[in-house]
């Protein structure tokens, strides 16, 4: 995997608080990585909310992440895009075993589960279970950029990432 830039599209049922954390993370994280290559991160739902959860929000933006551009939206727009994706990413089970859209371009797709702290009570053990998720994604996703080009091509080292602790 050579191109510039590489795309990651993270997939989740809602697209709220998983696939968004996700997207952040690797768009911010990719954006110079150590590797010199670009990273630009995605996210959509099969079933999206309609809008990213305020406490996904509020836990990247805690981190330093800017928010004002991420927002809940169909698979099926990437479908019809004409950016091509390289990586694939299914973060919860539900979408894992849904029959995903067609996207253009050869892609890997992996699977790296997260638990859902979007329905998690009360409120101060949600924030907990955010502030835990998204640490759980950026062990992922930078695992994920430090990969060499070969690395990156191969579905079983991608596949591997799912096992790093947080």
């Amino acid at each position: 995997m050579t191109q510039l830039p590489i795309n990651v599209l993270f997939l989740c049922t809602g697209n709220s608080a998983r696939s968004i954390l996700s997207e952040a993370l690797t768009s911010d994280l990719g954006a110079d990585s150590a590797s010199g290559r670009r990273f630009i991160g995605w996210s959509a739902g099969s079933h999206p909310s309609g809008q990213p959860h305020p406490e996904g929000l509020a836990e990247l933006e805690r981190r330093g992440h800017r928010t004002e551009f991420y927002r809940s939206k169909s698979w099926d727009e990437f479908a019809e895009m004409e950016t091509e994706m390289d990586i694939v990413v299914t973060v919860c089970d539900n979408a894992a075993n849904e029959v995903c859209p067609v996207f253009p371009g050869k892609h890997i797709t992996v699977h790296w589960p997260a638990p859902d702290p979007a329905h998690v009570e009360p409120l101060a053990a949600r924030q907990k279970a955010f502030t835990e998720t998204y640490d759980l994604c950026r062990a992922r996703i930078e695992a994920m950029l430090a990969l060499s080009a070969d690395e990156l091509s191969d579905k079983a080292v991608l596949q591997a990432i799912a096992d790093l602790p947080a």
